[in-house]
């Protein structure tokens, strides 16, 4: 039975072994699945990392608790039941909480958020959160005295550096995989990269850079659409080659050009400012809705998503808004973006107009609840947010029942650019990243550019333009920064920021 009351040192030891034992599975498997461990320098760096991971974590719960028992107490706690939900999130989805996941999470809204309750999910929260935190607040600690705090930190430090000093020869393997390693190390992957990204944050917000200003050069009506598609891979598109007939629609348009592309990051926050920003930087550059709107041209934004750089424009509607006057089934859906949309542009006084469209159509793990039901076209479908739960056919089956109805979207947003006759309109569709399905037992997206699959990357880009209008340019391979100058050159806008070998059109 565990006692009611430990000294300081054996109870951060204490906590430091359940913290191993409870977390840091993941974080071994990663190991073992990279070091040779029936040889002596990979025993050596697997039994360093294990001591390590003890001694490291014991004292950082041990300087904790000597400087105050209560906050001691209150941050373990939140520790506990935080990992538990990390290591939750690292099992069934094979994630990484690196920063660009912790910027996920922040710019995750509620509707996202709930689609990952599961049962599973409050045993993880109860045995490994919970319980281990009603003994943390019950048990009395003993501290100990100054003296023996100074000596037993001296000894602890000094105690890492030889253990660190020891394994240099695997500092430069240590380094390779470093982020990987340090977004399975509880609790200090969540720890410091939200520290991390906070301090990014703070510095990518201090002020949007703005551009240099642009000039419209005629009064021709031109009008694009941009459809930025959400966790879209480019492998279960028909278009691109795929098995099943994902675009019933798509295949018969005539005109309709698709790209081979590859997205900037593979999470929502970097890929759609990748898609709006004129280069791919770290910089918060004038993104294209605020440039254009800035510069005379009509913009109109149309979201059921989020996690887009901010927006700048008078007309930014969001599923709240375009549902107030919207009928049928596919007002609970994305296709509420496209209620009347023909009729906005027809509104429009001015003769260049932008309308960008980001959808959550893809979005997992809830697939199936992302389409109404008549765009069931594939069966079975996995329903469970547990993806591991699925057989892989029903979780691709769901997913691609997503890309037939991301399929009937951008038909009818071309139907109705087809209607304006006075116009010279294309549409361009574009995924902010890819999605994993299973494939080397990963789900979703999220994972450093560094290390991620191809399906988490690869993503279609997509252009259809109106009869007479442009041509293109034989394109091979387009990143996400295409958009914005294609965008200018097809809406004639001059601006000493384009760049001709980034324009698709001739």
């Amino acid at each position: 039975m565990l006692k009611n009351s430990l000294k300081l040192s054996s109870f951060a030891l204490f906590m430091s072994f359940l913290n191993f034992l409870f977390f840091h599975f993941p974080f071994f498997t990663f190991v073992f699945s990279k070091v040779d461990y029936t040889s002596f320098n990979g025993i050596l760096l697997i039994t360093s990392l294990i001591i390590l991971m003890l001694v490291a974590n014991a004292f950082a719960f041990y300087l904790i608790f000597f400087l105050s028992r209560i906050v001691g107490k209150v941050l373990l706690v939140l520790t506990f039941i935080i990992s538990a939900l990390a290591v939750y999130f690292i099992n069934t989805y094979s994630v990484i909480i690196d920063e660009s996941m912790i910027g996920n999470i922040f710019n995750t809204n509620y509707e996202e958020s709930s689609s990952f309750f599961s049962f599973k999910l409050i045993l993880y929260v109860i045995f490994l959160g919970i319980l281990p935190s009603v003994f943390i607040i019950k048990v009395k600690i003993i501290n100990d005295s100054l003296k023996k705090f100074l000596i037993t930190s001296s000894l602890t430090l000094l105690f890492m550096l030889v253990v660190v000093f020891a394994n240099a020869s695997n500092w430069l393997w240590i380094d390779k995989n470093s982020k990987t390693l340090g977004g399975l190390a509880m609790p200090w992957s969540y720890s410091v990269n939200t520290s991390l990204f906070y301090i990014h944050e703070y510095k990518k917000n201090e002020k949007e850079i703005l551009l240099p200003n642009a000039t419209i050069k005629d009064n021709e009506k031109s009008v694009v659409v941009l459809v930025i598609g959400e966790s879209a891979r480019s492998q279960n598109f028909s278009l691109y080659g795929y098995g099943k007939n994902t675009n019933p629609l798509l295949s018969k348009e005539q005109n309709l050009h698709s790209f081979k592309a590859t997205s900037c990051a593979t999470y929502t926050t970097a890929g759609v400012k990748c898609i709006l920003e004129h280069t791919d930087t770290d910089q918060l550059y004038e993104i294209l809705p605020n440039y254009l709107y800035r510069n005379n041209v009509e913009v109109i934004w149309r979201t059921t998503n989020w996690g887009e750089p901010p927006v700048h424009i008078k007309n930014y509607q969001t599923k709240e808004n375009l549902q107030s006057n919207c009928k049928g089934e596919d007002c609970n859906y994305d296709g509420v973006l496209l209620n009347g949309l023909k009729e906005q542009i027809l509104a429009s006084k001015k003769n260049k107009i932008l309308i960008v469209l980001h959808t959550s159509t893809s979005h997992g793990p809830t697939y199936s609840k992302k389409y109404p039901s008549r765009f069931e076209t594939f069966k079975p479908v996995c329903n469970s947010v547990e993806l591991g739960n699925c057989s892989q056919q029903e979780l691709i089956n769901a997913y691609d029942n997503t890309i037939v109805y991301t399929d009937y979207l951008l038909y009818n947003v071309i139907e109705d650019l087809k209607q304006l006759k006075d116009y010279k309109s294309t549409m361009l569709f574009v995924s902010d990243h890819g999605e994993s399905l299973g494939e080397k037992n990963l789900y979703m997206h999220g994972m450093p550019m560094s290390i991620a699959p191809k399906e988490q990357y690869e993503i279609p880009f997509i252009v259809w333009v109106s009869d007479g209008s442009k041509q293109l340019k034989p394109n091979n391979n387009l990143s996400q920064n295409h958009v914005f100058h294609s965008v200018l050159n097809f809406l004639g806008v001059q601006s000493p920021v384009y760049k001709e070998e980034m324009n698709i059109f001739k």
